[in-house]
Formats: C-alpha cells, structure tokens, sequence
C-alpha cells in the first residue's frame, strides 16, 4: 500500500482514459480532474480545502457527481475489474462471489440514511460491498446501520446479472441465510447462495474459504481516510468513494 498519494502515470492514465468522456467543462484537462478525485479519496480533505495545484473544487465535484449519476464510474469499475482479472490470468467476469457488510460511524454532518447497529453498536451507515475472489469490488449499496443484511443483498445483487453471466454461487454469513437466500432461489435461475459462518464456540478471528477476502477488503478502507469514517450527506456518494478505491487499487497495480 502506498504511504501517500501519486499522480498518475502516463501508463495508468491511458488506462482510464478508454472508459472515460473525452470531453471536459471548460479549460481542465480530465486527467487533472481525476488526479483531484483520486487525491481527495486519499487524504480525505474538504472538497473547498482542494490545493491549487488542482482544478478548481467546483469543477472537481461537478464530475464527481456526474460520473455518480451517468453510470460512468461503474462503468469505469468494472471495466478495470475485467482488465486486472485478464492480467491474473483469470475470465473477465467472476463465477463465484462473496457478500459482506460494515457498519461505519457517520460524521457530525450526516443525517440521511442513518441509523444504530445493535450488534456491532455503530450508530451511523452501513456498506453492503460484493467482491471476486481476488477482492474486487463489483457492486456496493451503502444504507443505515440498522438495516438488516439479507433484506438490501438483493439490492446489491440484482444490478449485476445484466453483465455477470457467468456468476454461479454467492458466499455469505449466517445473515443471508433466509430473505436473501430464498431471494436468489425465486429469481435467479442455477444461483447458489452457500452459507459459510463461524462455529459459536469459536473465539476471535478465523479466516472463512473466500469470505476473508472480502473482509481483506474491508480492511484497505481504512487506508483511504475517505472511506475510514463515512462523511458524505449522501449514501449515494458514499457508494461511488468504495469504487473509486477499487480502481485506485487496480491502478497502482499497474507497472
């Protein structure tokens, strides 16, 4: 993991440069735009404390909300997505995925879509993330905290079988063992949702077979301090922040 944010290089630049509009408002060059996106992602900044080194933070905001809206930074994941599974080796789209969800607390100025998590006592939102098993993420919906897991996996799950057709089986926790799981059975003909928990007895821990990736995932989070704690008003600007991350992870693998 990097220790601070670079700029992109010319090689990851023309990388994103293919599923991106060609075209900016005004003066701005695009690359400059995304290196400010990137760049808040990393640090966590306000969008009005934005150096001057980059575009302005109006102009900056107005793509991040508008690739948001347009599909365009799903398109971007998941087109990345494809592109680092070919580079492993691996079918441009996973058969076998895991589901997960994290509660996160919300900062002092979120108040939409908010609530308390009882068992992990959060009192803010939570993030519904779907991954491959190299820890790609292909699908997130961010809600309350109170919301319970199996009845938004749907949610997750249904914007995703227009273009994974070669999804097969979803690992999940003990959570999605009945709404989701009965979910799948009536609508998504040869989709497997496999249960895979930890015994009770078990204390601390313990790594379950493709479920710990997504829970590695997690885990990279917090390398980003906009995703560390959730200080957007909006759910629907939380979501496209985890896939920014994604394709800042794919990216810095690129050499």
């Amino acid at each position: 993991m990097q220790s601070k944010y670079n700029r992109l290089t010319t090689q990851q630049w023309e990388y994103m440069e293919l599923f991106l509009p060609k075209k900016t408002r005004g003066h701005y060059k695009l690359r400059d735009i995304v290196d400010a996106i990137l760049w808040q992602l990393r640090t966590g900044t306000q969008w009005r404390n934005l150096p001057d080194s980059f575009p302005k933070w109006q102009s900056v905001y107005y793509y991040f909300r508008k690739w948001q809206k347009d599909g365009t930074q799903e398109r971007l994941n998941i087109e990345l997505n494809k592109m680092e599974r070919n580079r492993q080796g691996k079918e441009p789209t996973p058969s076998l995925l895991s589901i997960d969800s994290q509660s996160i607390k919300s900062g002092p100025f979120t108040s939409m879509s908010k609530g308390v998590d009882g068992n992990k006592k959060v009192n803010g939102r939570k993030r519904h993330v779907i991954t491959d098993t190299l820890g790609l993420v292909w699908g997130v919906v961010v809600g309350a905290a109170n919301e319970a897991d199996g009845v938004v996996a749907n949610k997750v799950v249904e914007p995703l079988l227009g273009y994974l057709d070669r999804m097969e089986k979803i690992v999940a926790d003990h959570a999605y063992k009945t709404i989701f799981k009965r979910w799948a059975e009536e609508n998504v003909i040869g989709l497997e949702v496999k249960i895979s928990s930890t015994p009770p007895s078990t204390k601390g821990f313990v790594p379950l077979k493709w479920r710990w990736v997504t829970e590695r995932t997690f885990g990279i989070f917090n390398f980003f301090r906009r995703l560390d704690k959730d200080y957007e008003k909006t759910k629907e600007s939380q979501e496209s922040w985890v896939l920014w991350q994604n394709c800042q992870i794919i990216l810095n693998r690129i050499r």
